[in-house]
């Protein structure tokens, strides 16, 4: 399986991240999730999870910071469009970001359930986002967490794809 997110020289589109204008943001950060177009997509995909994390976040706050995690999209889509962890047209079950823990302490449920764009502070970070192509639709709710996502894959990964898109501070 490939996955493709639309970069320019390595970069996420500003639209995507902290430079984002104020109508993709919300709280002053970036929500709109940017298209993922997928190819050889092993046959008896049932469903599709995605995450989205930054590990360069380590030396700022101390962990890798989760940006996008959500499961149970259809898996006969070749395109995840832009936009589809908000648009309630695209199902998926949404699981909980970075900044729905109690470290961030934000109270924004849907802040902490969506996607959340990059916002680097210190430098340009790059960001790995992960397709699983699945055999199965997963038994999550909406809420949950990353550590729980991989345990309801344990013997359901068909494929996996990665991209490692970079964003500027």
């Amino acid at each position: 399986m490939k996955i493709d997110i639309p970069v320019t020289n390595g970069y996420l589109p500003d639209k995507f991240g902290k430079h984002a204008a104020d109508e993709f943001k919300r709280d002053g950060g970036p929500i709109r999730s940017f298209p993922i177009t997928l190819t050889d997509v092993p046959a008896g995909t049932k469903t599709f999870a995605v995450t989205m994390i930054d590990h360069d976040a380590i030396p700022v706050g101390g962990f890798t910071w989760i940006h996008w995690v959500a499961a149970n999209i259809d898996g006969s889509l070749t395109v995840i469009p832009e936009n589809a962890s908000l648009d309630p047209a695209i199902q998926m079950t949404y699981g909980k970001n970075s900044q729905g823990g109690h470290m961030v302490n934000n109270p924004d449920e849907a802040l902490g359930t969506h996607y959340t764009g990059p916002m680097p502070p210190d430098k340009d970070h790059r960001y790995t986002t992960t397709v699983y192509a699945l055999d199965d639709q997963l038994p999550l709710q909406d809420g949950f967490w990353l550590n729980k996502l991989w345990d309801a894959m344990e013997g359901h990964v068909l494929a996996q794809a990665t991209e490692v898109v970079l964003s500027r501070v």
